[in-house]
């Protein structure tokens, strides 16, 4: 009787001991409640910015701002009311920058970060500095007010800080269309 209970006991262990390791189950999160919180702190955000900037215009009486349908304002320093080329995709554009915290305080200066050259819609470069480039003509000088959004967000870049509005004064250089780079 005692054989028999003893081998009992380890086929059934057997039996219930080869079932395997059973998967983990996932743990539920909601995303949609982070997604969320999020999509409103960038609301809240992006009207902080958008006030900031009303006001910085409010208070500029020497210059006529452009809303631009991009999501950034701009006004011309130099503007060429002669010249008809606007840079395109694929033409390489030179120019050079100065950048400015919403305050004015100089973070790069044109000197600091030299003459660049970019193809058009070609390479990467921040997204307000990629529209606002196609907007000007060569020799014109342009001063930029970006969103957040639309130059580093929430990374930020060495002396830019995460979600900060940075003002743009560009110079277009020289404009090389594509059909004379080949």
């Amino acid at each position: 009787m005692k054989n028999k209970l003893i081998v009992l006991i380890t086929v059934s262990t057997l039996l219930f001991s080869c079932s395997g390791p059973s998967p983990r189950k996932p743990v539920v999160r909601k995303t949609s409640t982070f997604l969320d919180e999020s999509i409103q702190r960038n609301k809240v955000l992006n009207k902080l910015e958008e006030k900031a900037f009303q006001q910085l215009m409010k208070n500029d009486s020497l210059h006529s701002y452009i809303n631009s349908p991009h999501g950034f304002w701009y006004y011309y320093n130099t503007k060429d009311s002669l010249a008809t080329k606007f840079p395109e995709k694929g033409d390489k554009v030179v120019y050079s920058y100065t950048i400015k915290d919403i305050n004015g305080n100089v973070l790069y200066t044109e000197e600091e970060l030299g003459e660049r050259s970019y193809l058009v819609e070609r390479q990467e470069l921040i997204t307000g500095l990629q529209d606002g480039i196609k907007l000007m003509k060569e020799g014109e000088i342009v001063t930029f007010l970006f969103p957040s959004y639309k130059a580093y967000g929430y990374s930020g870049y060495q002396k830019i800080q995460s979600n900060q509005p940075l003002i743009y004064t560009v110079q277009l250089k020289k404009i090389i269309k594509s059909n004379s780079l080949k």
